[in-house]
């Protein structure tokens, strides 16, 4: 079992970050005809521990039914309730790429909360194109819009060396949380909510991961030998 860590809302953080797992994979099984779920067939397809599973599921405050589980379409509205995931939040990108690209044609994001409302770019050429419905406008324009849109969620696809100004004039318009993609450490007002989502930190313990199991393979093979 995992040790305490930090609450937000009262919730671990560990818990929060399982639940969205746990979502995708009730997701899976509404294309089935499977109308119960329990936390060991949740912890079994998940390689997770029972125990941890059964804990993350209370904080929703769902019971499940003796012999039965959890009802599958009432722990997801659960799940989603939980995360917030239920309420559409508006959000601004910056930096339109091929990753900020990427994330404003991935209409799925609305399934989760989140509703992309306009995206923002300095170079000329991209301005005024549209991305899966979802005009981009001049960066100039960002700070004006975040206050006459009361825009609580700001994501940054920008490179480095842009982040920190950019985050800087986001949080100073009003921006409450950023989604962060930039490889960059944001230096903030403390009541700004930042989340990092480092690839190149993801691609190292990937990477890492790999190496490990390769080497354990080869002695493997060499032992069998």
């Amino acid at each position: 079992m995992e040790k305490a860590g930090k609450h937000i809302g009262g919730i671990p953080e560990p818990t929060l970050r399982r639940l969205p797992k746990y979502i995708d994979l009730l997701k899976e099984l509404q294309k089935t005809k499977i109308k119960y779920v329990s936390s060991n067939f949740i912890a079994d397809k998940l390689n997770l521990d029972s125990i941890q599973v059964r804990k993350d599921l209370a904080v929703t405050g769902i019971i499940g039914k003796p012999k039965l589980g959890f009802d599958l379409d009432e722990l997801i509205r659960s799940l989603n309730h939980t995360l917030n995931w239920d309420n559409l939040n508006d959000a601004f990108l910056v930096g339109v790429g091929s990753l900020g690209s990427a994330i404003i044609g991935y209409s799925a994001f609305s399934s989760y909360g989140l509703n992309i409302v306009a995206a923002f770019d300095n170079d000329p050429q991209k301005v005024k194109k549209t991305i899966n419905g979802i005009e981009i406008l001049p960066v100039t324009k960002l700070a004006e819009m975040i206050r006459r849109m009361k825009i609580n969620i700001g994501i940054l696809t920008v490179p480095a060396e842009s982040a920190q100004a950019i985050a800087e004039e986001m949080v100073e318009a009003g921006i409450k949380a950023i989604w962060n993609f930039a490889p960059i450490h944001l230096s903030v007002n403390k009541d700004v909510i930042i989340e990092n989502l480092l690839l190149t930190q993801s691609l190292g313990l990937l990477t890492h991961k790999l190496s490990a199991k390769l080497k354990k393979d080869s002695m493997l093979m060499f032992t069998n030998h």
